[in-house]
């Protein structure tokens, strides 16, 4: 992924920064925002920006993020 564009991304949620976390740091390629909890996948060099494909970090006494009924 180019650095210019993880440069330009934020977090579809709060608008914060995001982590680029790849290997030998993580099995797979991901954008985590620490403010929501969220880690986004990157696919194919594609940045996965949706609440619904993120996944959920484990971090103990981090409120779960709000999601519209």
């Amino acid at each position: 992924m180019e650095t210019r564009l993880l440069n330009l991304l934020v977090c579809p949620i709060c608008k914060g920064p995001l982590e680029h976390l790849r290997p030998p740091q993580q099995e797979q390629v991901e954008l985590v925002c620490h403010a929501d909890g969220l880690a986004f996948p990157v696919r194919d060099g594609i940045p996965v920006m949706l609440e619904a494909q993120a996944r959920q970090l484990d971090a103990p006494g981090r409120p779960a993020p709000s999601t519209p009924a």
